[in-house]
């Protein structure tokens, strides 16, 4: 429940974490980014809303918060969080899932996923960095199958990149709009909404196609 109104309140929790601990929250806001893309048992925490929440509160004046080293903090945050759960990935593989002990990972993320990945290939590691739940499992994907490190680590730099970059300078340039300040929480509600749409449509189309090799 805390974490539900932790996302669409995520503008005044910031705001709070910044009166009580100032540049320090840079910090906070980089082990959040790193744990959502570097363990695959966290995917439900804030990605996209954190980071536009975060620009938006930089471009108040006298912010303590600053667009561009949060553009170069989070970045490294996610790359490094990807980098980690691919080798988590890599040596552990599906027992993860098949362990049991993990009641909150289901089969049909890693599903979702990996139907990913049949359409994408590997630009599936920078496209998934847009699309909450897959954006955790991409990274452990590619480290259960056979993509070399030397060409995930490059998508990954790119995926980081851009989507830390859309979403901190979006909130920074347009999260202080009057129209977006009154309709904060629907905004946040919209970008998740928006965000999960996509693997949502693939995954059922995937099913769809399966069932049909099926039954033909």
């Amino acid at each position: 429940m805390f974490l539900i109104d932790f996302i669409v309140h995520i503008d005044s929790h910031l705001q709070t974490l910044v009166s009580e601990y100032g540049t320090w929250v840079n910090g906070i806001l980089f082990l959040i980014i790193f744990c959502e893309t570097g363990l695959v048992v966290l995917p439900f925490l804030p990605g996209d809303s954190l980071l536009f929440a975060a620009g938006s509160l930089a471009s108040l004046q006298g912010s303590q918060l600053n667009p561009h080293i949060l553009f170069v903090g989070l970045t490294l945050a996610g790359i490094l969080g990807d980098s980690t759960n691919y080798w988590i990935g890599k040596k552990f593989g599906v027992t993860v899932f098949t362990s049991g002990r993990f009641r909150f990972l289901k089969q049909e993320h890693l599903d979702k996923t990996r139907a990913f990945y049949l359409k994408y290939g590997g630009k599936t590691i920078i496209i998934a960095r847009f699309i909450p739940i897959v954006r955790t499992f991409a990274p452990f994907v590619a480290g259960i199958g056979t993509m070399p490190y030397r060409k995930f680590i490059t998508y990954n730099v790119i995926g980081a990149m851009l989507w830390v970059g859309l979403f901190v300078y979006a909130g920074f340039y347009f999260g202080q709009l009057p129209l977006i300040q009154k309709n904060f929480k629907l905004v946040i509600l919209a970008i998740i909404v928006l965000s999960i749409t996509p693997p949502v449509i693939e995954y059922f189309k995937h099913r769809l196609e399966r069932n049909k090799s099926d039954l033909g």
